[in-house]
């Protein structure tokens, strides 16, 4: 599915609507796209639609920043980008295994990614403008798909 963003706006609005889709549900997010193109933007506006009350910036030199959802369950942030060739296990699947997860630069661990994922893929236009692909690869990630269309 191919979602049209011509401004920050619209997509706050995006990430709202995921927000809500998501909302109590055990998942992890892919959020991918070019340096630029609004991952950590979209994170922040999802974290706080989700009630979360702390800052959040990106993780790139931490790899992951943990936070409280208003519901009380944790929105995990990875930024993976720093992992390009690392091919041990870091422990991420406590991570997967609890709440929500957000993961940046998801390519960089794509084996220890759980094969149930909601994708989103960002792609940089003019000015404001995103070109972004939701997609799935499970039954979970499929419903919120799915239930994002209706």
């Amino acid at each position: 599915m191919i979602i049209e963003i011509h401004s920050l706006i619209e997509t706050q609005k995006f990430a709202q609507k995921m927000a809500s889709l998501v909302q109590g549900k055990q998942i992890v997010i892919t959020l991918d796209g070019d340096l630029g193109a609004g991952k950590t933007t979209w994170t922040q506006a999802f974290g706080k639609a989700l009630g979360v009350k702390s800052v959040i910036n990106s993780p790139t030199f931490t790899i992951l920043k943990s936070y409280k959802q208003a519901d009380g369950n944790p929105l995990h942030h990875i930024d993976a980008y720093r992992l390009e060739g690392i091919t041990q296990d870091l422990g991420f699947e406590d991570c997967f295994d609890e709440g929500i997860c957000v993961v940046e630069w998801s390519q960089y661990i794509a084996d220890q990614l759980p094969e149930d994922r909601l994708c989103i893929s960002i792609e940089e236009g003019i000015d404001e403008e995103r070109k972004i692909e939701l997609g799935y690869t499970g039954n979970l990630s499929k419903e919120i798909v799915e239930a994002y269309h209706d």
